[in-house]
């Protein structure tokens, strides 16, 4: 993820009552951002990119429907391989033992917000000069 799209409102905890998920796209460029965010049973949320790791299409055929009837696992609409919600792990269909690749999100009120990733941090970290030998 680009360290620009940190701190960017995706949705709201209202946004995922209807579907338990919410799809969101960040970007107008060539290659934006899509991805989507959970609700997980616990309350706890998680956020993965759009992309089946199997064959890079959508995972979503609707808007914002990203799980199965009973939400207990995210499906692809195009070929039905079945993510595990809290670990992106496939465990079911043509990508098995694949996983979909994660976001970070936190929580302010009832924003949900990109959070920077750890290589996000690493790289907007000034790196040390070496001192030149006198």
């Amino acid at each position: 993820m680009n360290s620009r799209c940190a701190g960017t409102i995706v949705c709201t905890l209202r946004d995922l009552e209807a579907t338990g998920s919410y799809g969101f796209r960040i970007g107008t460029d060539d290659w934006p951002l899509k991805g989507f965010v959970l609700r997980l049973t616990d309350g706890d949320l998680r956020a993965w990119v759009n992309s089946c790791p199997h064959a890079g299409h959508p995972l979503d055929l609707s808007p914002h429907r990203f799980l199965t009837p009973d939400r207990q696992f995210i499906q692809c609409s195009s070929h039905g391989a079945l993510f595990d919600p809290a670990s992106g792990s496939c465990v079911g269909g043509p990508c098995l033992g694949r996983k979909l690749r994660p976001l970070v999100v936190t929580l302010q009120g009832d924003d949900i917000l990109l959070a920077p990733t750890p290589a996000d941090v690493d790289n907007a970290r000034p790196h040390p000069v070496a001192e030149s030998p006198q």
